[in-house]
C-alpha cells in the first residue's frame, strides 16, 4: 500500500518537501493508517507532521477514548499531536443541524483554526478509494446536473494551505491488511454499521455489489471523478468569460441583465454554467428549495419563442423576459416608488432622481436635432413644462395619425422593457399634453408656429 501512495503522491504533486502536514486522526483504521504512512516518509520528504484529533462528544467516553488513543500512539511514534473536543449536541440543537453536518461543521472550524495557527502548508486525510465510490454513487442518486456528479477532491484549497487526501489511491480493504501488517489497533465507531445513514446503507449493500463485478472499480471511479473535474474546470473558466462578456451586472442593487440573443451564440453547457453563476452572484446563500425546475423555466425564457413573461424564484428573485433582454432582481428591490414629477427649469437644468439631466433655455438659434433633444416655439404650449414618469391612460399626438396613441403601444411597438417603461421620462406642457418621450418619440405639435422665442430641451442620462 505504501508504495501505491508514495505513486499517488508524486503523480498529483501532493506534498513539497519540507512541508508541514496537519493529520486529521480519529483512531480509525483510515486515518491511523495514512498517521503511519505519512510517518514512514517523512525522512525522505524532511516533514513536519501533526497528528490532530476531534472529539465530537456524540459517544460519551468511548469518543474521549478515541482521543487518548491516539494521543498514546503519537506520543509512541514521537509525532506532536494537538487534541480537542467539540459539543456537537448542542450545536445540532442551536443550528437545527443534522448530525453529520454538525459534526462537519465542527470538526473543520477546528481545522482551520489550527492550520492558520501552525501555518501549516497541508490539511491530510483519510478519504479512501470506497469512499470516493461511496460519494459518486450517492451524487448519481441525487444529482440532476454534471455539475453536481463529481467526486471527494484530490485536493483543494483550504486555510491558507491545501487539503490532500493521499489515500484515494487503495481501497478500505487494502487499509485494513497494512494496518494489521504494521500492528496498528485502530478505534472502531459503532455508528458506521448504522444504515440509517445514507453513505453507511450505500457502503453495506450498493458497494459490494458494484465490487463483484469489478474489484478494481476505486481505481476506475477515482479516474472519472478526476477526468469530470478536469472538464469542469475548464468549462467553468469558459463560463466565467461567457458571463462576463454577456452580463450587465448591478451591484448595489442585486439585479442583472443580458440579452438573450447574445446569450444564445454561446455553447449550451456554457449557457447552463453561467445559469449557475448568475445564481451564485443574486444570492448571498443559494436557496434549498431551487431546483432543476427552476433551470428549465429559465431555458425555457431563452429558447422558446415567447412573449413578455415573468417566473418568481425562491426568496423573492424575480426573472423577467422582455423581448430580447432577461432582468434578474429581487422583488424588495422594487418596492420603493420609482415615479417622478419635476417641473423644468428654464433656463437651467433639471436633475431626475438617476441623475439624468434636463436642460433648457430660450435660443434665438436652433441646435442640430437629435433623438435627445427638442425645440419648439414657446407659444405652442403652456408653460411651465414637466417631466414625470408615465400614468395609466397616457397618450400623446403622433405625427401621421388623425388622433393619439396610447404611450403604452408605443412602448410596445419600440420593444422597450416593461422595467424601463415605469421610469422612462416624459416631457409635458402644463395642460398634460405630453411633448416628448426622451429618446423614444417626439409629438406632433398641436398649435401652429408663431414668430416667438424658442425653446430648447437637450436630455444628458445618468450613469446610475
Amino acid at each position: 500500500m505504501e508504495s501505491k501512495v508514495r505513486q499517488f503522491i508524486q503523480r498529483h504533486h501532493l506534498f513539497t518537501k519540507g512541508a508541514t502536514i496537519v493529520i486529521g486522526v480519529s483512531g480509525g483504521p483510515d486515518s491511523m493508517a495514512l498517521l503511519h504512512c505519512l510517518y514512514a516518509m517523512k525522512e525522505d520528504w524532511d516533514l513536519r507532521i501533526i497528528a490532530l484529533t476531534v472529539d465530537h462528544q456524540l459517544r460519551g467516553e468511548e469518543s474521549l477514548a478515541d482521543l487518548t488513543y491516539v494521543k498514546q500512539i503519537c506520543q509512541q511514534w514521537q509525532i506532536e499531536f494537538i487534541g480537542t473536543s467539540v459539543n456537537v449536541p448542542a450545536w445540532k440543537q442551536e443550528n437545527k443541524q443534522g448530525t453529520q453536518m454538525a459534526a462537519r461543521t465542527l470538526r473543520y472550524a477546528v481545522f482551520q483554526e489550527q492550520m492558520e495557527k501552525l501555518e501549516a502548508d497541508y490539511l491530510a486525510l483519510g478519504h479512501h478509494g470506497d469512499d470516493q465510490i461511496e460519494t459518486m454513487v450517492m451524487r448519481l442518486i441525487r444529482a440532476a446536473d454534471s455539475q453536481s456528479f463529481k467526486g471527494i477532491p484530490v485536493k483543494r484549497a483550504f486555510a491558507g494551505g491545501t487539503i490532500v487526501r493521499p489515500l484515494l489511491c487503495v481501497t478500505k480493504d487494502e487499509i485494513w491488511n497494512y494496518c494489521q501488517a504494521n500492528h496498528i489497533s485502530p478505534r472502531l465507531d459503532p455508528s458506521n454499521e448504522e444504515t440509517v445513514y445514507m453513505r453507511n446503507y450505500v457502503r453495506h449493500h450498493i458497494l459490494p455489489l458494484l465490487k463483484e463485478k469489478n474489484n478494481s472499480l476505486h481505481t476506475t471511479v477515482q479516474h472519472l471523478s478526476e477526468t469530470i473535474t478536469d472538464d469542469q474546470t475548464y468549462l467553468l473558466a469558459e463560463a466565467k468569460k461567457m458571463v462576463a462578456s454577456v452580463v450587465c451586472f448591478e451591484p448595489e442593487k442585486r439585479q442583472l441583465s443580458f440579452e438573450i440573443r447574445t446569450f444564445k451564440t454561446y455553447a449550451f453547457a456554457l449557457q447552463r454554467r453561467a445559469y449557475h453563476l448568475i445564481l451564485n452572484y443574486l444570492y448571498v446563500d443559494v436557496p434549498n428549495d431551487l431546483s432543476y425546475v427552476h433551470e428549465e423555466q429559465f431555458f425555457a425564457f431563452i429558447h422558446r419563442q415567447m412573449g413578455n413573461a415573468q417566473i418568481d424564484f425562491p426568496e423573492g428573485l424575480k426573472v423577467e423576459k422582455s423581448y430580447d433582454q432577461i432582468r434578474c432582481y429581487f422583488h424588495d428591490d422594487l418596492n420603493g416608488s420609482s415615479s417622478f414629477h419635476k417641473f423644468v427649469v428654464i433656463p437651467g437644468k433639471t436633475i431626475l432622481p438617476d441623475g439624468s439631466v434636463m436642460h433648457a433655455e430660450f435660443v434665438d438659434t436652433l441646435y442640430e436635432q437629435t433623438k435627445y433633444s427638442l425645440s419648439f416655439s414657446a407659444d405652442q404650449v403652456a408653460l411651465p413644462l414637466h417631466i414625470r414618469t408615465r400614468k395609466n391612460g397616457d397618450k400623446m399626438r403622433v405625427a401621421g395619425l388623425n388622433g393619439r396613441k396610447k404611450v403604452k403601444d408605443i412602448f410596445i411597438d419600440a420593444k422597450v422593457p416593461r422595467h424601463k417603461r415605469a421610469t422612462w421620462p416624459i416631457v409635458t406642457d402644463n395642460d398634460g399634453e405630453i411633448l416628448w418621450l426622451v429618446g423614444l418619440r417626439k409629438a406632433a405639435p398641436a398649435r401652429p408656429r408663431m414668430n416667438t422665442s424658442q425653446i430648447q430641451l437637450y436630455f444628458e442620462k445618468g450613469n446610475k
